[in-house]
């Protein structure tokens, strides 16, 4: 046992050290200049090996899938050995609030949370995630939900799913996510309730996309709240901004149609590689024991691992608009003919952010602040990292208390 004890606390040092170094190395002009080219030059030889252009949609995934019904086998090549049989001994149910599916439009679908309180808060909100990953991380067990908190604390909770792009949606465009499926989704809303406001509550991408929805669409939006937001993609810690700046995104929807999902979780992994692919691993090792713990890090698991592909237009405008090009603060994003004016935001705004957040970092979402019109702006900073502060102990009940005093203040 010692000489077990002494081999974990080895590679512990050694993943650490790997990740210090590889910081220092990755925020460099020469590494990104060097990754884009790696990205390019794999597209480009796909290219010439498939000489179509096409993306290659696996059956499982085509079309979408249930998150009930998901499977970890398409991503479980990527755990260490070992852990790999776990998928299929260790229950990964997630979602357990109850909910209605109360609109839907192509792959979109809309839900309504089943009320926990007898008379919930009269205006609405609606969850708006991004198009990474899937939504269920802010339903994912009991205990462990963004969605059971708000629903508890009295507010009338709805939930925009986007669903799994396939092949025929390479075309969808940041103005059919914005002005079609997100705007027709507040309008189901509001005839609902009867109410011309409701209030919007963004996670990270979705929060983009919800500054550009309220920009364009102020009369229907009561309260915004942002939540791990990038507004400025251009900040000095911002590694996943710099790590796309060379890359194509072109040659990539114009090669592949969507971009993969498993494109995406390699790129991420490629934030913190020595944490996301070892570290993480050798940590759990200490949980193998404790039946509740392993199920919440097999839970986590299938949800890093659950991303839809990326319908290849939007991608590639979101990528080069905002990522590259950081037109959002510049006020140059065009959406729908329409350019997305942030400084015409009036409306109240809680900005909340993570203090240990190695996607967006604090201050690509506290540049918000310097964008908007709002004379009623709050900012909130929660302990935690990007994901942490919807699922960790230190904020899983503040957050949503937080977010229900202010609406209800307002």
């Amino acid at each position: 046992m010692e000489n077990i004890t002494a081999l974990k606390e080895y590679f512990n040092l050694w993943l650490e050290a790997g990740e210090q170094a590889y910081a220092e190395v990755a925020f460099t002009e020469e590494y990104s200049r060097n990754f884009g080219g790696l990205v390019n030059a794999s597209i480009a030889m796909r290219r010439e090996m498939d000489g179509r252009g096409q993306s290659k949609i696996t059956p499982d995934r085509a079309g979408g899938h249930d998150n009930q019904d998901f499977t970890l086998t398409p991503y479980i090549l990527l755990m260490p050995p070992g852990f790999a049989g776990l998928s299929d001994a260790v229950p990964v149910e997630v979602g357990p609030s109850a909910r209605d599916e109360v609109h839907r439009e192509d792959k979109v679908r809309l839900y309504r949370y089943r009320s926990l309180v007898d008379e919930p808060h009269r205006v609405p909100v609606l969850i708006v995630y991004a198009l990474v990953n899937r939504p269920y991380i802010m339903d994912l067990q009991d205990g462990r939900s963004l969605i059971q908190g708000l629903l508890r604390a009295g507010l009338d909770v709805y939930l925009l799913d986007w669903g799994c792009p396939d092949a025929g949606d390479a075309g969808l465009t940041l103005d059919d996510y914005i002005n079609r499926y997100l705007a027709n989704s507040v309008d189901v809303i509001r005839e609902r309730c009867g109410m011309e406001r409701i209030n919007l509550l963004g996670v990270c991408q979705g929060g983009t996309f919800c500054l550009c929805y309220t920009a364009l669409h102020q009369d229907r939006v009561a309260n915004l709240v942002t939540s791990v937001t990038p507004v400025d993609f251009h900040t000095p810690r911002d590694l996943l901004s710099h790590l796309v700046r060379h890359v194509d995104m072109d040659l990539a929807v114009d090669t592949l149609g969507n971009i993969p999902g498993e494109f995406l979780n390699w790129l991420f992994l490629m934030l913190r590689p020595y944490k996301l692919t070892g570290k993480k691993y050798l940590d759990a090792l200490d949980i193998m024991d404790d039946s509740d713990r392993l199920a919440t890090f097999m839970r986590m698991e299938k949800w890093i691992f659950d991303s839809p592909d990326q319908a290849g237009a939007a991608c590639r405008q979101f990528a080069a608009d905002f990522y590259q090009g950081n037109k959002l603060v510049k006020g140059k994003v065009e959406i729908g003919g329409n350019r997305v004016d942030l400084e015409a935001i009036t409306v109240p705004i809680l900005n909340i952010f993570a203090a240990n957040d190695h996607l967006v970092p604090v201050d690509a979402s506290k540049a918000l602040a310097g964008c908007v019109s709002s004379e009623d702006y709050t900012e909130l900073e929660l302990p935690g990292g990007h994901i942490g502060i919807y699922v960790g102990a230190d904020s899983r009940e503040t957050l949503p208390a937080a977010i229900n005093d202010w609406l209800g203040a307002r």
